[in-house]
């Protein structure tokens, strides 16, 4: 996670010197050495993935020059990034309450015997029906077909044997430590809502879609509790995207680990035209084809 971008570019091993710094552990080091164990724990998988899309963001900003940004959105954790690429908060402050945000949710997890699946093949109504009946949360809806329950295991092991009674193709239960974006998250939302009380805010420069509400929020107050509400509600994400499109959008940038959220775009919109930047060769290829269009553009 960032380590060959640390290696070649100054904008970046200097954000993970700072983090290391603002948190005083060698984050750098898990994320780029692990072992996997440590690594995918949340307390540091939220922090590694916003100081490595906000690397990713500086390198390109370096060699491409100031893009010009209609909107950004980010899933769930990326949210947190996205703010910090448009100014609301800081780095530091945005890496602290990261930070807290990923112990948080990890003592949550700990503390309940949680669990998420993946409902495949079935249409929004359909899920909801189904976790009505087994009393668990829709966690996120991230594109058309594929949307993600969330609670207690038990429940959530029931949802999965119950889905082709109501129509769902497919249901597979998720590899995460807990049952997050559900009611079993109540004591961080709490904590995360605490921590967003204590820090100042700007308006950011470029509107920040909402995981919560699909839709853009600038005022400081709505940005902290569209933050906080994250933590127990539902993300819209396939809501974000077209969101996004409406206001414009035909050229999107996706910052971080993984084609992922590139896949989701093509279930929302076919055709989109998505450039995954993740390390030094996808930064390659990302610059090459932005310097064959219109920079112009609307991004």
């Amino acid at each position: 996670m960032g380590q060959d971008l640390a290696a070649e570019f100054v904008e970046a091993a200097d954000l993970f010197r700072r983090a290391d710094e603002v948190l005083g552990r060698n984050l750098s080091e898990i994320a780029w050495c692990g072992p996997i164990e440590e690594l995918t724990r949340t307390s540091n998988c939220q922090p590694a993935l916003y100081v490595h899309g906000l690397a990713c963001l500086a390198v390109l900003r370096e060699i491409a020059g100031e893009l010009p940004i209609t909107a950004a959105a980010g899933l769930s954790l990326g949210e947190w990034t996205a703010h910090a690429a448009a100014g609301t908060f800081s780095f530091e402050d945005g890496l602290r309450l990261v930070e807290q945000r990923g112990e948080f949710m990890e003592a949550a997890c700990e503390a309940t015997v949680g669990a998420m699946a993946a409902m495949i093949g079935g249409d929004e109504s359909a899920v909801r029906a189904l976790a009505a009946a087994t009393d668990v949360d829709v966690a996120n809806l991230n594109s058309p077909g594929q949307v993600v329950v969330s609670g207690e295991r038990a429940k959530v092991e029931l949802a999965i044997g119950l889905a082709k009674e109501h129509g769902i193709r497919r249901a597979t239960l998720l590899n995460v430590a807990g049952a997050y974006h559900s009611r079993l998250m109540e004591s961080a939302y709490i904590q995360v809502g605490e921590s967003l009380h204590n820090i100042v805010l700007q308006k950011p420069d470029f509107p920040v879609i909402s995981n919560v509400t699909g839709a853009q929020v600038d005022a400081v107050d709505a940005i902290k509790r569209t933050l906080q509400d994250q933590v127990t509600g539902t993300v819209r994400w396939t809501d974000c995207m077209e969101r996004m499109l409406e206001m414009g959008c035909d050229l999107f940038l996706e910052l971080g680990p993984g084609g992922v959220l590139a896949g989701l775009m093509q279930r929302t919109r076919k055709g989109t035209e998505v450039l995954t930047i993740c390390d030094a060769a996808s930064l390659q290829g990302g610059v090459e084809k932005l310097r064959k269009i219109d920079i112009c553009r609307q991004i």
